[in-house]
């Protein structure tokens, strides 16, 4: 079972598109949506839920108002102004440190778990896919990342699945991080831009340094034919495959404000470039096995 994770420096540059697409190229994939903060791959999957999980990624102070003295001990240590004047916490505003429960002289408070988010398993037309959802101003999804990689690393196992494939989140942290650990390939998903070519260096040198060999494939290249070929240089003098160009295509948001993928709507330019970058990351990934083995 072969991992690719596809990533991009921004969000916008069609990842999500690209996963899609190859989720219904693979064939036999299973597929994990680790842009938890902004998930949309359920949007072209159309997947139905058969697990629902609650997903705590830290926890929050909570205070027994019988045990509670007012002394103010908590009120004066918070830095969060989650403590009102009459010692209630706000849930919202509490980060979780645990000083207001350290503090406290009568051990009114206590952290509990907090629940953050939801994950869940489902089956698409594509094959199961493991997905979830922060709740609103929540934190901690490089855990929750961690979570739904993990768990659809199981199901592909388990499945004799010959690929995952995960929409990984865009930027440079943490989730990224957590979407590249352990897979054998990452895409970069990157457009002829200047912003496009300052972002793909920055999330290359991220899967260099966990260890990761990356290729790019540039997205709507023929808006920018000079940036193109700048992109596709850099990648040939740092040792990144190119896996080809997509075009830009007015059949892709039509397709996709359908809810299907762009090789399951009318074909066109971008269809069959994304079919020839599906052939070229194949390749990436046989041989990236082959390295293994050897």
């Amino acid at each position: 079972m072969k991992q690719l994770t596809i990533i991009s420096g921004k969000g916008g540059t069609g990842k999500t598109m690209v996963a899609a697409s190859f989720s219904v190229l693979a064939r036999k994939a299973v597929l994990a949506d680790c842009d938890v903060d902004a998930a949309d791959l359920h949007l072209l999957l159309q997947p139905r839920v058969r697990e629902r999980h609650e997903f705590s990624g830290g926890a929050v102070a909570v205070r027994d108002p019988e045990k509670c003295t007012g002394c103010g001990e908590c009120l004066e240590v918070c830095r969060y102004e989650a403590v009102a004047a009459n010692y209630d916490i706000d849930p919202v505003a509490c980060e979780g440190c645990g000083f207001c429960a350290e503090a406290c002289p009568a051990e009114a408070i206590t952290m509990e778990p907090a629940t953050n988010g939801e994950w869940y398993v489902s089956d698409t037309e594509r094959g199961p896919m493991v997905h979830a959802a922060l709740g609103p101003a929540e934190e901690n999804s490089g855990k929750l990342v961690s979570v739904v990689r993990e768990r659809a690393r199981e199901i592909a196992e388990r499945s004799g699945a010959d690929y995952l494939i995960a929409d990984g989140p865009p930027g440079i942290g943490c989730p990224v991080i957590a979407a590249i650990t352990g897979a054998d390939l990452v895409l970069c998903v990157t457009e002829p831009t200047m912003s496009g070519r300052h972002d793909l260096a920055r999330v290359v040198g991220v899967a260099t340094r966990l260890g990761t060999r990356a290729c790019c494939v540039v997205n709507k290249y023929d808006i920018n034919l000079e940036n193109t070929e700048a992109i596709e240089e850099w990648c040939r003098e740092n040792g990144v495959e190119t896996a080809g160009r997509i075009p830009l295509d007015d059949s892709v948001p039509r397709t996709i404000a359908a809810g299907k993928p762009v090789v399951e709507g009318a074909e066109g330019p971008a269809c069959a470039a994304v079919k020839e970058a599906w052939k070229a990351v194949e390749g990436c990934l046989a041989s990236e096995h082959d390295n293994h083995r050897s």
